[in-house]
Formats: C-alpha cells, structure tokens, sequence
C-alpha cells in the first residue's frame, strides 16, 4: 500500500481541490455546492483568513484528501477550533480520513493551545461518524434541519473533542 504524505495546501492544489469538492459524494457529505468555479480555491489558496490551516493527504503525488482547521479569534474562543475535511471517495478505506485527522490533532494539542476541537457532521454520515469517535470526539446535541441536500434539509450532530 503507497504512504500517505500530509503536507500543507500550495496554491498549485486548487486544481484537485476543486475536483475533490465537485463529487457528487464529496458534496453530500460536505457544505460545498455543485458546480464551483476553479476560482473558488484559487483565492482560498491565494488568500488563506488568519487562523486558518490547510493542509492535504496525498498518495503517489495524487491529492486523496483535504481538512481546513479553523481556529477562533475572538478572545474568548482562542481555545477553540473548527475543521471541515473531504476524503476523494477513491481513496476512501486506505486511512487518509485518519492521517489527516491525526495531523489537525496533533497541530491542536501540541503547537497551537487548541483544547476544544469542534465540527459538524450530518447525522446520517456514520462512517464519519465513527471516525471522529475513534478520535475522541463525542456527539454534543442535534440541529434539526440543519443544511439542504437534494432538495431536503438534514440533520446534523454537533460533535466535539476535548483536550
């Protein structure tokens, strides 16, 4: 099995940024819309916001995976991050969901003060379900009709690690 490399994003990704958020699989399982323009990541890539980090899993020089963490900079929420991933459904069960979550989390826990780690998952995604629980995390609370997908709105679980 080919290693899996985690590297920050370069701008030359947005190429493959784009084609990972444009599957139809990738898109029902994330907040990303159908049919993004390649400028979209382009400026993502060009004009990273301050406290967020982006960093992609690549296997044989091809991008498998992405995760952006986001960490708060209100005052009061410093302790605090938020991250969104996509996994390319064709490298899905070959451990890249794992490597990039195991490198957000050691870039929280032991560089950058982050003691809670927090997200949001469609309830109806148990595969990822049960990868952030195999990280610690743990369901909070539900919103109801949370996000729009095909036409009917999902629910989606609160979840959160905490150091």
């Amino acid at each position: 099995m080919s290693q899996i490399v985690i590297r920050h994003v370069i701008p030359e990704d947005a190429a493959a940024l784009t084609r990972l958020y444009s599957q139809s699989e990738t898109q029902a399982n994330t907040l990303q819309l159908p049919h993004q323009s390649p400028k979209l990541w382009q400026e993502r890539l060009s004009n990273p916001r301050p406290g967020v980090h982006m960093l992609v899993a690549m296997i044989d020089d091809q991008l498998a995976g992405q995760i952006t963490l986001e960490v708060q900079s209100v005052a009061r929420r410093r302790h605090a991050a938020t991250f969104g991933m996509g996994v390319d459904p064709a490298f899905h069960r070959r451990g890249v969901g794992s490597a990039l979550m195991a490198a957000m989390i050691d870039l929280c826990d032991n560089w950058l003060q982050v003691t809670r780690i927090e997200l949001t998952v469609f309830a109806d995604n148990h595969k990822a379900i049960g990868l952030y629980q195999k990280f610690g995390f743990e369901i909070e609370g539900t919103a109801k009709r949370f996000a729009m997908r095909d036409g009917e709105m999902i629910d989606t679980h609160y979840m959160a690690r905490l150091k």
